[in-house]
């Protein structure tokens, strides 16, 4: 399982929101370059980051400091947050990408994701995020009425390889991530699934291991020293 440590990104500060609130932010550090380097450091192989204004938005405001960070690093990077164009997607792809994940766009433009996938197959995932078993889009700001196990499947017929599962009230919350419904995730397809969300220690990331997740992103945890990437790296690498 791929330990994904992740950089939100807002207004150019690395920053975690608590249940995807905006008006709940800690900033943690005023350089995404230099946070990303911290983590390639101790370890990390592969990060993940999002563009907070961007999602909100879809405009990609903080674009060009993930290109640099992209750049700056010798691990690959996944990137979200806003993305809701082929020529955005192209932009990051040529910067370096290794991933780019859909949200929104996913639910409202379905001909973009499927040229996407098209183009750029497995370098395109989505990220379903989900409150109550519903997929919410715009940052989290909004609900729709879409189940996420039904999005999932109809991601998986459309060609897609990986998707990042969110479940929005247990991010930022430090109390475990969501272990039922990432069961039943698993059950229902069999694209790669990256687990995000409650992350709070070592035996969360043993307990996803245990369900033969793909990755799962750590946030908040990292930044508030509950877990230490060196430590869940070396496991990780252990229980290859």
């Amino acid at each position: 399982m791929i330990i994904f440590p992740a950089i939100d990104v807002k207004d150019g500060n690395c920053v975690r929101l608590k249940q995807g609130d905006y008006n709940q932010q800690t900033t943690y550090n005023n350089s995404p370059v230099e946070t990303a380097k911290k983590w390639q450091e101790a370890g990390g192989t592969f990060l993940h980051m999002v563009d907070l204004d961007g999602a909100k938005t879809g405009n990609a405001k903080n674009k060009a400091v993930i290109l640099e960070t992209i750049q700056a690093l010798s691990i690959p990077v996944e990137v979200g947050g806003g993305i809701r164009s082929l020529d955005t997607i192209k932009e990051y792809v040529k910067g370096g990408a290794a991933r780019v994940i859909l949200g929104t766009s996913a639910i409202t433009d379905w001909d973009l994701l499927t040229e996407a996938i098209r183009l750029y197959g497995d370098k395109i995932a989505v990220s379903l995020d989900a409150r109550n078993g519903y997929v919410a889009t715009d940052g989290w700001t909004k609900d729709s009425d879409t189940k996420a196990a039904d999005l999932a499947k109809k991601l998986e017929a459309a060609g897609l390889k990986t998707i990042v599962y969110t479940d929005i009230l247990k991010d930022g919350m430090l109390r475990g991530p969501n272990l039922e419904e990432l069961k039943a995730m698993q059950k229902a397809t069999n694209m790669n699934i990256i687990a995000s969300g409650g992350v709070s220690r070592k035996e969360d990331v043993t307990n996803l291991q245990a369900l033969g997740l793909y990755g799962a992103i750590i946030g908040k945890a990292l930044y508030d020293g509950t877990i230490q990437l060196e430590d869940v790296v070396k496991e990780d690498n252990h229980a290859r």
